[in-house]
């Protein structure tokens, strides 16, 4: 095996891989990352066996040609050293070559490493999933549809069905779920499909999605999601990204929501948002940084944060409009800050249901975006 590669396409390719690899696997050789090179280009590929990644350099692209000198072949090397190696070449070009007893030479410039690589026949082959059940998606759609859900998974294993993120489709519309049952974030977008075609739900792991949306480039690309029983893949051009899915029944979180509510607020997204930021640095004390909101008149809300060993802070904001029964709420301001983050509209309806119950965060003229917090009893 023998090519010369640009550096730089190969050092992007190296690093979406190691996003896969990980050095706590029970597998020896799935502590290595694959190369093959064939006449088309050179693939990358990792996995840990929960996730795995595949990134392809093509030999040409739009004119530029960033393999060549191509003498086809695969290798095993290891991913603890290689990576390293790549980021520290002194040139732009990197030649890389092996034997037939799987020594590897990396040359760039005046500097040259020989490493000793491992047989690619004992890499495991990747699953090349074949699936009626796919869908095609804008590429920046889907990172906003995992920034908007993801960081409401739950981090704990004892339940490990909610450290994912539900995906169902049906009816037309793709919608993402998470919740670690104290909070819900969910984001549903219209999606031409063909008639009276819905996907089977599954529950992706939040760790794999929040890999995948650190690889993906903003772009209007389109990427395809393709599901079976056991996993779900993600292709771009040149980058194909499996993950296993989590086993289970999500819990229905459609009855956790409140059909009516008794307090409406509108209010200026950012304002509320650095507002119980604010509340929140004299709240550090007891662990969940609890803040307390109360209506007052004219459209006033009066925010406060306390801890009885530090001080207290106490603010007041205006907000656009108050609807409805007076109201004092205590919640989480990492959980409010979490979900006011995630709206992407410069206002907001917050709607309460009383003191104990939980209320929705949502952007004043859009019903697809849904943030649910539950309260926190203080007495």
């Amino acid at each position: 095996m023998k090519f010369i590669i640009q550096r730089e396409q190969l050092m992007q390719s190296v690093q979406d891989v190691m996003k896969a690899i990980s050095s706590r696997t029970t597998i020896p050789i799935l502590t290595g990352m694959k190369l093959e090179v064939s006449e088309e280009g050179v693939k990358l590929t990792g996995s840990d066996s929960d996730i795995s990644i595949e990134s392809f350099i093509p030999q040409e692209e739009d004119g530029i040609v960033y393999v060549e000198n191509i003498d086809p072949g695969s290798i095993v090397l290891q991913a603890k050293y290689f990576p390293d190696i790549v980021r520290k070449l002194p040139q732009n070009t990197v030649e890389i070559e092996s034997d037939n007893h799987r020594n590897v030479t990396i040359r760039s410039g005046n500097a040259e490493f020989h490493l000793n690589g491992q047989d690619p026949e004992e890499y495991p082959q990747l699953p090349q999933l074949h699936t009626e059940d796919s869908f095609e998606l804008p590429i920046d759609l889907l990172k906003n549809l995992i920034r908007q859900t993801v960081f409401a998974v739950s981090t704990s294993e004892t339940r490990p069905i909610l450290t994912g993120v539900h995906v169902r489709m049906e009816n037309g519309e793709l919608e993402f779920i998470a919740t670690d049952s104290h909070r819900l974030a969910s984001r549903k977008i219209p999606l031409d499909q063909p008639e009276g075609k819905n996907l089977p739900p599954v529950v992706i792991p939040g760790k794999s999605l929040t890999e995948l949306n650190k690889i993906l480039d903003d772009s209007e690309d389109t990427i395809e999601v393709s599901v079976t029983e056991n996993q779900v893949l993600f292709r771009t051009k040149h980058l194909y990204f499996l993950s296993r899915l989590l086993e289970g029944n999500y819990p229905e979180t459609s009855r956790l929501i409140p059909e009516q509510s008794k307090t409406i607020v509108k209010i200026d997204t950012k304002e509320l948002l650095q507002s119980v930021d604010r509340a929140s640095l004299l709240a550090k004390e007891n662990r969940n940084n609890v803040v307390r909101l109360v209506t007052k008149e004219n459209n006033h809300l009066e925010i406060t944060g306390n801890s009885p060993e530090v001080g207290n802070v106490v603010e007041e904001v205006t907000a656009d409009d108050v609807n409805g029964e007076d109201l004092k709420i205590s919640f989480s301001a990492k959980y409010m800050m979490d979900a006011l983050k995630a709206v992407d509209y410069d206002q907001v309806k917050v709607e309460f249901t009383g003191a104990m119950r939980p209320f929705l965060i949502r952007p004043v003229d859009d019903e697809q975006i849904l943030q649910l917090i539950l309260p926190v009893r203080t007495y």
